[in-house]
């Protein structure tokens, strides 16, 4: 005949006490105590629904340095299912979101199993910490093809360039972001695309898809000098202004000119693209930009080609009230995310595919908090429509 052994709570708290001095021993406790919670949910299960106890099944959770493993009990009816592998459940999502979250601020795939290693005990292979993030390119996709607002005053687009492979070889490939100014002066990120080859039908296409996302009208655009961008957006938004990024333009002239005549031209190109006077507008801007190239022409040939018309994209910023001119006239609004993908990214090497750069990539600029600010002084110019 069997005996069943009663103790007092002040006895059960001693032997548990004595077990966790054990090496070991607190998994040891947490174990006893899990395994007991769900026993004692299944014996409750088991008179409510007039079910019967039908052994055990086996499920690891996380531990203190370690995994355990579990005895969880069934019935015979499978209709019961503990409320504590619900809690267990969201320990394992928290468990896959620390996980991106580390990869995300800069960790590769090897630091963060090392990581998980010495939290919960267990070495997670490079394979399996990748399986981790199914959950995370799920949500990246979604918020990179989320429906958009239909306004946006403002949209720049800059490129920040990463070693990716594609099969058999790696390059520096062009990933760009396209950052949308709301009308509510917050601004967020639209799209982060990459073409293997930049094209005025791959523009197009970007552009299209934002039309189906919601956009359906834009007053400016600021880009660096993309091959047929202008086309590219007239083919989806008709009237819209066009601003060429001044500070690429000024970077691609000094790299032409020689050392003893840098300090002059970057004090020429300083006068030709002012922003603080009020009476300036883009037909003096381009006057003073064709003058100075009658003036550098000689010793500098290359200047001769920058005479054309497209080149007057890069004084529309003139055209709006003087005290937001500095704001518009280049990208830089989108280079410090650009410097945050290149933190993220550069403790990696070669990315191993271009899906996996834009996972990471969409991943830092859907958490990019600072663009959540209201812009100052945009509301300056009325000739964008802004919420008041």
């Amino acid at each position: 005949m069997n005996k069943q052994l009663h103790f007092t709570q002040e006895q059960v708290t001693k032997i548990l006490e004595e077990i966790a001095k054990e090496k070991d021993g607190f998994n040891k406790v947490l174990k006893y105590s899990l395994e007991a919670m769900m026993r004692a949910e299944r014996e409750i299960h088991n008179e409510s629904y007039s079910d019967v106890s039908n052994g055990y099944r086996w499920r690891k959770v996380f531990g203190q340095g370690e995994q355990l493993k579990l005895e969880v009990p069934r019935s015979r009816y499978e209709q019961f299912y503990p409320y504590l592998l619900a809690v267990i459940k969201d320990q394992e999502q928290e468990a896959r979101e620390l996980a991106f979250s580390l990869y995300g601020s800069g960790l590769t795939t090897a630091q963060v199993g090392e990581v998980f290693d010495q939290i919960y005990g267990r070495k997670y292979s490079t394979t399996h910490v990748s399986r981790m993030f199914d959950f995370a390119r799920e949500e990246v996709k979604d918020w990179l093809s989320r429906p958009l607002e239909t306004y946006y005053p403002i949209i720049i687009i800059d490129a920040t360039f990463i070693a990716t492979r594609r099969v058999d070889h790696v390059s520096k490939e062009a990933y760009y972001t396209i950052l949308g100014v709301k009308s509510d002066r917050t601004r967020e990120v639209l799209a982060v695309v990459n073409f293997p080859q930049e094209s005025a039908t791959a523009w197009a296409s970007v552009f299209k898809e934002l039309r189906q996302r919601g956009v359906s009208h834009i007053d400016l655009v600021i880009s660096d000098g993309l091959a047929s961008i202008e086309e590219a957006v007239a083919s989806q938004y008709s009237g819209v202004s066009h601003q060429l990024c001044v500070v690429h333009l000024e970077r691609n002239i000094l790299k032409n000119i020689k050392k003893r005549d840098k300090a002059d031209v970057i004090e020429d190109l300083k006068d030709v693209f002012r922003t603080s006077d009020s009476t300036d507008s883009p037909k003096k801007g381009w006057n003073r930009w064709i003058s100075f190239i009658e003036k550098y022409k000689v010793k500098y040939p290359v200047l001769n080609n920058m005479k054309e018309e497209r080149y007057k994209l890069y004084f529309t910023y003139l055209k709006y009230d003087f005290r937001i001119r500095s704001m518009l006239y280049t990208t830089n609004w989108i280079e410090r995310l650009n410097r945050d993908y290149k933190r993220t990214t550069k403790m990696r090497g070669a990315l191993p595919n271009p899906d996996a750069t834009l996972l990471l990539l969409g991943y830092v600029a859907m958490n990019k908090k600072a663009y959540l600010r209201k812009v100052p002084k945009l509301n300056y110019d009325k000739s964008f429509k802004w919420e008041e």
